[in-house]
């Protein structure tokens, strides 16, 4: 905005000059010679520039360089748009925005077919524009110009054509001042994109981008990275040299990532018990190799194949010399046939950066094969899968090379470790299997036609091929698909896991704030969360002691009673009854307070010699427990006082419905049902489905925030 309104200034200052006028109508006698006619004809069917009132100056450029680059007249995308896209996509309010993305997804589609069109900087510039004018695609953010009356500059149709030529020639340029795009927009666009963004990671990939830059992305950062992603698939195309193809007999189709261990100052071990080499490492999409660096050439290499099943096991360790573990360097790997495990160590002066990119790269090939097999992929399916994680591999690395550091979290630009680290990340993989199965079983309808609102783009093995790599040039070109004016199954899942974690942060970042360090305050905070079950443990001893006959005669007449009668089955029910009204009574007694807060006082102090003789290392393992059991109770606080009330609501619906359940069947057999439940639980048929419940339960748990804590002396407690 602050862009445009720029614009628009400078649109004011230039027209009342009429030096400058008289520039753009030299301008304009340029733009209709026969050379410039000529150049127009051969990127344009018209020749001429169409103005579209419902869109923006700058939307306006981008479908008009869309036009040009589909070989079509931009009234001729109008008319496509207007008969395939739904009626929703129509309306005023979305017209602007979805018939940009309906041009701008056509026109990358074919872009990005072009061999080394990462290295035209044109593409960079206009995939850029395409986000900064979707951000603004409508007139109402088009600059407005005051008429010359005297002058009569602005007039009819020829003051429209003029705009069209002036905002078409000077919009680029001016834009990039200071110009920046917002999430939104680049994780809509760039996933049209395969090797700029995966649809999956792309939030964590802008803000990656946009660590440095307050949350807005400039034109500079995304050509940099753009650049660098050039230089890396180049880089993975140049890797294959006919000399490390045949040492490492690498099977047709496979690809390489990268390789470590070429330079003498960055050498790579491997150490398998107490013998240590230094070699090569090299990781394709497939397998993981090793060579021994002999006198003049490479041995022969060890291969660790990641595609099999094998229970892979791959996690940082620590090395040194002599056995003794000094150095955080290095990872260790672990499979089925493998006797001893594999330690593979990256030295470097400082920091331990290289051993977190490969531990990254591996674990991701890895988890692509699992999801491979899990999924039944064949063909086109498992072709594409494999290339999002050589992608992925490579959005990775050119990201460090771009701001020379690794990111804090390398997992989250994989598709596949981002799928695990996320919450309901196996729903996300579920709709993606989905999708490149359907794109598998439409492998030979190769077409970029519009079919009612859908839109068929590029995908990754497509970009891939079409940057010279041939590893999946035999695997046929699946499609990727894009909905105008809605998202597709994955695209939903996505923003749903998304969502969810963004739930799980702020639940864990109230964690944080109640740990407190300390023995003696950790166990005042229990004792404080334990006063009501204290209380009525103390009131159970006190009738059981018959300190007050008539109370005690009393409850011990009612139990009497209810076992003569056999009401025993009714208990439970009248207890989880009792639970939610309890809950709901906790929810509406307090409902408008939003601070649960929980004051502990402090605990009496004790001289470090005295905690030192007395807890010693026990107690800090101790410690670890009661945090973890304060937290515990705090999050059943936050249910009990509905602290997170969709939370709350799950459990009071889960509590009545056991109510109703333990009532109307008999106790025998709901405890056989329990019995069962537990005992099949790692039988074959439902080893997945309890694995899918149990994480479905750590998730809906590690999403419900704490009641907050504060500690403070015993005065203001009392007060």
């Amino acid at each position: 905005m602050a862009v445009l309104s720029r614009g628009k200034s400078l649109v004011e200052n230039i027209m009342a000059d009429s030096t400058m006028r008289s520039l753009f109508g030299a301008i304009g006698s340029k733009a209709t010679s026969p050379q410039a006619q000529q150049v127009k004809l051969e990127h344009s069917p018209s020749g001429t520039r169409k103005w579209i009132k419902e869109l923006s100056p700058l939307a306006n450029v981008v479908v008009g360089r869309c036009a040009r680059i589909l070989l079509l007249e931009i009234d001729d995308l109008k008319r496509s748009f207007e008969e395939e896209a739904p009626l929703p996509a129509k309306t005023p309010g979305r017209y602007a925005r979805n018939f940009l993305e309906y041009c701008s997804f056509r026109a990358l589609s074919v872009a990005t077919q072009t061999s080394d069109h990462l290295s035209d900087k044109e593409f960079r510039r206009l995939s850029f524009d395409m986000m900064l004018a979707w951000e603004a695609p409508g007139a109402a953010n088009k600059p407005t110009v005051k008429k010359d009356k005297e002058q009569g500059i602005m007039a009819g149709d020829k003051d429209e054509e003029d705009s069209a030529l002036f905002y078409s020639d000077l919009m680029p340029m001016m834009v990039d001042v200071e110009s920046t795009v917002g999430p939104d927009a680049f994780c809509r666009l760039a996933p049209a994109m395969p090797v700029v963004a995966d649809m999956i990671t792309v939030h964590c990939q802008f803000d990656a981008l946009t660590a440095t830059t307050g949350g807005r992305l400039p034109f500079p950062v995304y050509d940099k990275y753009i650049g660098e992603l050039d230089k890396t698939i180049k880089s993975m195309k140049n890797l294959a040299t006919p000399s490390l193809v045949s040492n490492l007999r690498l099977s047709k189709g496979e690809m390489i990532i990268d390789v470590d261990g070429t330079v003498t100052t960055q050498p790579v071990l491997q150490h398998i018990n107490m013998s240590t080499w230094p070699g090569r490492l090299t990781l394709t999409d497939r397998a993981l190799y090793f060579e021994a660096a002999g006198v003049v050439s490479y041995d022969a290499p060890k291969k660790y194949d990641l595609s099999v099943d094998l229970h892979h096991t791959v996690k940082p360790d620590l090395t040194g010399p002599w056995g003794a573990r000094l150095f955080d360097k290095a990872i260790t790997y672990k499979s089925e046939n493998l006797s001893d495990p594999v330690v593979i160590e990256f030295p470097e002066l400082t920091g331990h950066s290289r051993r977190d990119y490969w531990l990254a790269i591996v674990r991701e090939v890895i988890m692509a094969h699992q999801f491979i097999r899990s999924s039944s992929l064949e063909g086109v399916g498992r072709s594409e899968a494999r290339a999002r994680a050589v992608l992925g591999c490579g959005r990775l690395r050119a990201t460090k090379e771009a701001y020379h550091m690794l990111p804090r979290n390398p997992e989250a630009l994989l598709t596949f470790s981002l799928t695990e680290e996320l919450p309901g990340g196996d729903m996300v993989l579920e709709a993606l299997a989905e999708r490149l199965k359907r794109a598998a079983e439409g492998e030979n309808e190769i077409s970029r036609e519009s079919r009612g609102s859908r839109i068929f783009s590029s995908a990754a093995v497509t970009e891939l091929s079409a940057l010279g790599t041939d590893a999946y040039k035999d695997a046929g070109i699946p499609v990727g698909e894009v909905l105008i004016g809605d998202y597709t199954q994955l695209e939903k899942a996505v923003q749903q896991a998304r969502s969810s974690s963004r739930k799980v942060e702020l639940a864990q970042s109230t964690i944080e704030g109640v740990r407190v360090e300390g023995i003696g305050t950790n166990v005042a905070i229990m004792k404080e969360l334990s006063i009501p079950a204290v209380n009525f443990v103390n009131w159970l001893q006190d009738v059981a002691s018959w300190r007050e006959p008539f109370k005690a005669a009393m409850f011990c007449l009612l139990f009497s009673y209810i076992f003569y009668r056999d009401w025993v089955r009714y208990l439970p029910p009248l207890l989880l009854l009792v639970i939610v009204l309890y809950i709901l009574w906790l929810r509406y007694s307090s409902k408008g307070k939003r601070d649960h807060e929980i004051v502990v006082p402090i605990p009496p102090g004790q001289s470090t010699l005295e905690q030192l003789m007395a807890l010693q290392q026990a107690i800090s393992q101790l410690e670890g427990v009661i945090q973890a059991a304060n937290i515990f109770l705090l999050k059943v606080r936050a249910l009990l006082l509905s602290a997170q009330p969709e939370a709350t609501d799950q459990v009071l619906a889960i509590l009545g419905g056991l109510a109703l359940v333990l009532a109307a069947l008999p106790l025998r057999w709901i405890a056989l049902a329990v019995f069962l439940d537990i005992f099949t639980r790692q039988m074959h048929v439902r080893r997945e489905s309890s694995e899918r419940f149990n994480r479905r339960m750590k998730e809906w748990w590690n999403s419900i925030p704490v009641v907050p804590v504060r500690v403070a002396d015993e005065h203001d407690h009392q007060s």
